[in-house]
C-alpha cells in the first residue's frame, strides 16, 4: 500500500513522535511519503529512515483563509503526484485540508485526532471555525482515529462523524531496556516531562513540594513560555537548589530511569505519551484526572489521580507516594504490567493496520470487511 502522511508542523511534539512511530513501524511493508508544512525534527528523522518528505507551502497552523487555499491546492497537487492508496492526516489543519484534498482526488482518507480544536483549552476562535470545519471534513474522510475514548466521546458529542466511523486506537510507545530503580538511594527524584505552557501546571508541583516539605528533587524536562515564571517561583519557594530545569531533551528514557516518581499535574490533556513512557519505565504516576489519562492510569492501581486544579488533592496523592515505599513499588510494577498489555507500539501498529485494511476494503467493495464497523474489526 502507498500511504501519504500529512501533518502541519515538523517540530518535536507528541503528534510528531506518534507519526514517526508509524513511519518506523510501517516503512518495511508500505511505500510511505510525508507531507509537512515545514521542516524540523520529524522530517530529519523520517528522511534518515529513507522516507521521502515534502514541504507543502500553505500548510501552516495559523488560520489564514488565503494561505489555507494555497495549502489545499498544494496538498491536492501532492496527492495527484504521489497517487497514494490512502492519505493519513494528523493535527487539525492538515486533517481538514488533507481530507478535502483527498476527496477531490478520489483517495480514501484517515484522520488521527490527537486532540480536538474544540477540546477544553482551545481558543474561542478555533472553536468557532474548527467545529464546522471538522464536521464537514469528518463527512469527507473515510475513518477517524482518536487516541483516547475521551476524545472519541467528545467527537460524538460535537457531531463530527457517525459513531461507526470513529474508532479509538490508544497511543503506544516502543519498549526500552531502561527501568527506574525505585529502591535506589535518596534523595527521591520526581520528574515531569511537559512543555512550559499554561495548560501544564508545573506550578502545582513546585507548591506541593514546598508546602509539604517533601524531601525530593525535581527534574523538569521541556521548554516553553512559562519556564521563566517557574524558575522564579522555584527560587521564591526556596527550592532553587533542588529543582533542575533540563530543557528539551532527547534522552528522556535515561532521565526516567534515574527517577522515582512521574508527575503530570495538568489542566487538560488528550492522551499524553509522556505517561506511557513513565509506565514503560516502571514509574508510579501522579497526575490529573483529565482527558484520556484515566484510560492509562487507574487511581490506586497504576498511579494516583487528583482533579484538575485541586492543589490539596494533588499534594495529598503526591505525599502518599513519596512517603510510602511499598506503594511506590506496587504502583510502578502495575504500571509496567499495564504498559506491556495495552500500550506497546506493536499493539498500536496492529490496530492501525486494521483501520487501513478496513478503509481499503470499503474503497474496493470487499463485502465482509467493508460492511463491518471500525470498532468490530479491532475486537
Amino acid at each position: 500500500m502507498t500511504i501519504l502522511y500529512l501533518i502541519t508542523k515538523a517540530e518535536l511534539g507528541g503528534a510528531q513522535v506518534h507519526l514517526l512511530d508509524l513511519v518506523r513501524g510501517f516503512r518495511e511493508q508500505h511505500d510511505l511519503y510525508l507531507g509537512v508544512g515545514d521542516r524540523g525534527y520529524l522530517t530529519e528523522a523520517a528522511e534518515a529512515m529513507g522516507v521521502k518528505c515534502e514541504v507543502i507551502p500553505g500548510l501552516i497552523h495559523a488560520m489564514k483563509p488565503h494561505v489555507d487555499v494555497q495549502g489545499l491546492v498544494n496538498t491536492a497537487k501532492l496527492i495527484r503526484r504521489v497517487k497514494p492508496d490512502l492519505v493519513h492526516a494528523h493535527t487539525s489543519k492538515a486533517g481538514v485540508l488533507g481530507r478535502i484534498a483527498a476527496r477531490m482526488a478520489g483517495v480514501p482518507a484517515v484522520f488521527t485526532a490527537h486532540t480536538w480544536c474544540f477540546a477544553e483549552g482551545a481558543s474561542r476562535k478555533w472553536k468557532l471555525f474548527g467545529v464546522p470545519a471538522e464536521r464537514i471534513s469528518g463527512r469527507l474522510g473515510t475513518a477517524i482515529i482518536t487516541v483516547s475514548e475521551a476524545n472519541r466521546r467528545l467527537a460524538l458529542d460535537y457531531g463530527v462523524a457517525q459513531g461507526g466511523r470513529i474508532v479509538t486506537v490508544h497511543n503506544g510507545v516502543p519498549d526500552s531496556p531502561l527501568r527506574a530503580e525505585l529502591d535506589s538511594q535518596a534523595p527521591l527524584r520526581i520528574v515531569m516531562v511537559a512543555r512550559f505552557v499554561p495548560q501544564k501546571a508545573q506550578r502545582m508541583l513546585l507548591k506541593a513540594v514546598a508546602s509539604r516539605g517533601l524531601p525530593v528533587e525535581i527534574d523538569f524536562v521541556g521548554d516553553g513560555e512559562t519556564r521563566p515564571q517557574m524558575e522564579a517561583l522555584a527560587a521564591e519557594l526556596g527550592l532553587a537548589s533542588r529543582v533542575n530545569f533540563l530543557g528539551s531533551r532527547k534522552d528522556v528514557e535515561d532521565i526516567l530511569s534515574k527517577s522515582h516518581i512521574f508527575a503530570l499535574p495538568t489542566n487538560w490533556e488528550g492522551f499524553p505519551l509522556s505517561i506511557l513512557e513513565a509506565m514503560r519505565a516502571g514509574l508510579p504516576v501522579v497526575a490529573s484526572r483529565v482527558g484520556g489519562i484515566e484510560e492509562a492510569v487507574s487511581d490506586g492501581e497504576t498511579g494516583m489521580l487528583s482533579e484538575a486544579g485541586d492543589q490539596e488533592g494533588f499534594e495529598n496523592k503526591l505525599a502518599m507516594v513519596v512517603y510510602d515505599r511499598a506503594l511506590r513499588l506496587r504502583l510502578g510494577a502495575a504500571g509496567r504490567a499495564r504498559y506491556e498489555r495495552e500500550f506497546t507500539i506493536s499493539a498500536m501498529l496492529r490496530k492501525t493496520q486494521h483501520v487501513y485494511n478496513h478503509v481499503r476494503a470499503r474503497r474496493e467493495g470487499t463485502p465482509d470487511l467493508s460492511r463491518r464497523s471500525l470498532d468490530s474489526i479491532l475486537n
